[in-house]
């Protein structure tokens, strides 16, 4: 699996904002700068935070971004999902109308892959909706600990077959 440069940037400018969450508006100039990400992408990215309302922005010469909301509101799910939509797109989890198969066009009760990819899809959506731009905020230069994170055992999907 791999993180896109939209994702990466996207979650970086935020950071940034967060440290500067109740101090005004930040010029996009400062948080491109600083983060090493180009003027020019980071307005992309920032259209589509503020799009989903996420970041607010003023225009004028004291202009910027700011977070719309405080930090701890605000996960790194919610800011990929802003940037990129959703996490993992897995066709096989995807059910047709008749709520018998897949778009992949297989069977839900003969899929023997579906069950992992279901898996996977809970624990990244998790994983990454339990992690505030406030934690990163707190641990920059120390990894995320069990405390930050909370971590959750999923509920299986009720389609699961068991194994013969």
């Amino acid at each position: 699996m791999r993180i896109s440069a939209k994702s990466e940037y996207g979650v970086r400018a935020m950071v940034h904002l967060a440290r500067q969450h109740g101090q005004g508006p930040v010029p996009l100039s400062q948080v491109a700068e600083r983060e090493k990400i180009s003027l020019d992408f980071l307005e992309q990215l920032m259209i589509l935070l503020r799009n989903t309302g996420l970041v607010k922005s003023v225009r004028g010469i004291r202009g910027g971004y700011f977070l719309a909301m405080p930090p701890h509101e605000v996960t790194v799910g919610n800011v990929m999902s802003a940037v990129e939509g959703p996490f993992i797109s897995i066709p096989c989890l995807d059910v047709t109308d008749n709520g018998e198969s897949c778009t992949m066009g297989m069977h839900l009760a003969e899929c023997t892959t579906k069950d992992v990819w279901w898996l996977l899809q809970e624990r990244v959506n998790a994983t990454l909706h339990s992690i505030t731009l406030a934690d990163l905020c707190h641990v920059q230069g120390r990894p995320l600990g069990a405390t930050t994170m909370q971590t959750t055992t999923p509920t299986p999907p009720t389609t699961m077959v068991a194994a013969p």
